[in-house]
């Protein structure tokens, strides 16, 4: 057995980290045998209550409310949480495991035992928005590009490439790579969630004991090397076990806030100045052009996605709105009238996680087909504003 575990002692308590592939059947094993084996006081994993809901109830997709994500503006947190779940699900599916197994098998050891344990992992949404706020507008752009890349990859790994993953050589190869790709992200999926999940071991402690003696968790191999270190601080009264602020999403900056008004503004003062300095044929000239690209393109993008004839009606008509309130998005219209229109069934729900594993599920299930609806319209309106605002800017100069 590919064994990845440590055991350091610090304050007079034990703590055995056991390090995982997720989709790996040697780790399944490996984490029911050690903890039948050593019989700790308590048992940690590296989950939040929603993935553990995901993975232990059948019906946790069909409570999916997708309006309600729509206008809650979580359309593109609930893609890149699909993307990531159905990428493990395909590599899960080429090797005979469910992702996360290894997981659910140490709570399930656990309870037959009569062990305490505990979901010690942050909540994978507010992981997701704050590796997303703390992107710069390159960063957010190469994020969803490896995204992509990701879901629709062909690249097929054996059951030997998996249980490398919890090789540290591999591994810091592995994450010097993403450090130097996407160092933000890094930041957030790695580093902040090692420092979280110490925090969470370090102060688990079973009901009817407030100083368990033997600490077992059972966490992905890429933490372990960072938890250690966290662990060690703890210990020494260097850091402290508080983890609130890792549980907020930054607020965004001025700058920030700034960004989603200029494009609107600009085009309003352009169209201003067109009625004021050219009279009004260019101004309405102008209007036509803006309203053209910008919804045109939209338009477009709920064609690619084979969306309803409405909702591309709406991508059209609704775009240059969106435009205008930075708070809105045209996905929110075409992605509430595609559902509308062609609702999910129960064969829908049942087969998200699969369909999303390819492009052709994608377009066959309504659910991620909606969502496709929804970014693709989003996408093509605002390269519709980008090459607007050039075009009737032409317009002054002539």
């Amino acid at each position: 057995m590919n064994s990845n575990t440590t055991t350091i002692t610090l304050n007079g308590r034990e703590f055995k980290l056991i390090g995982t592939a997720h989709v790996s059947r040697e780790s399944i094993e490996e984490v029911r045998s050690i903890i039948c084996e050593d019989k700790p006081d308590m048992v940690c994993v590296e989950l939040d209550q929603g993935r553990y809901n995901s993975i232990t109830q059948t019906d946790n997709w069909e409570k999916l409310d997708l309006a309600k994500v729509f206008k809650e503006g979580k359309g593109f947190l609930l893609i890149a949480n699909l993307v990531l779940a159905s990428f493990q699900r395909r590599l899960g599916n080429e090797l005979g495991v469910k992702p996360g197994e290894e997981m659910k098998m140490a709570v399930e050891t656990a309870k037959e035992a009569g062990i305490p344990n505990s979901l010690c992992d942050r909540e994978v949404q507010t992981t997701l928005r704050r590796a997303w706020a703390k992107c710069g507008f390159w960063s957010k752009c190469k994020l969803l590009a490896s995204l992509l890349a990701s879901a629709f990859s062909k690249e097929k790994l054996n059951e030997q490439e998996i249980e490398n993953l919890k090789d540290k050589n591999e591994l810091d190869g592995m994450m010097g790579e993403l450090a130097e790709y996407l160092p933000a992200v890094k930041t957030v999926l790695i580093d902040e969630r090692d420092r979280y999940l110490a925090s969470k071991i370090w102060t688990s402690t079973p009901p009817e004991d407030s100083s368990p003696k033997k600490i077992t968790a059972v966490v992905g191999a890429g933490h372990m090397k960072g938890m250690v270190s966290y662990l060690e601080k703890l210990a020494a009264g260097e850091v402290t076990a508080d983890v609130t602020e890792l549980d907020q999403i930054p607020k965004p900056g001025f700058l920030s806030k700034a960004a989603g008004l200029i494009i609107p503004i600009a085009i309003v003062a352009l169209i201003a100045v067109g009625f004021v300095g050219k009279g009004a044929d260019v101004g309405f000239e102008m209007i036509l052009r803006w309203v053209l690209w910008n919804g045109s393109l939209a338009a477009v993008g709920s064609l690619a996605a084979l969306a309803h004839p409405l909702a591309i009606l709406v991508s059209f008509l609704g775009a240059p709105l969106a435009t205008l309130n930075p708070f809105i998005g045209v996905g929110l219209f075409s992605g509430i009238v595609q559902i509308y229109f062609r609702k999910p069934r129960v064969s829908d729900v049942q087969d998200l996680t699969e369909d999303a594993t390819s492009l052709k599920g994608i377009y066959r299930n309504r659910i991620t087909k909606a969502l496709l609806v929804f970014f693709l319209s989003s996408f093509g309106g605002m390269i519709g504003n980008f090459i607007s605002f050039p075009a009737i800017a032409g317009l002054l100069a002539n």
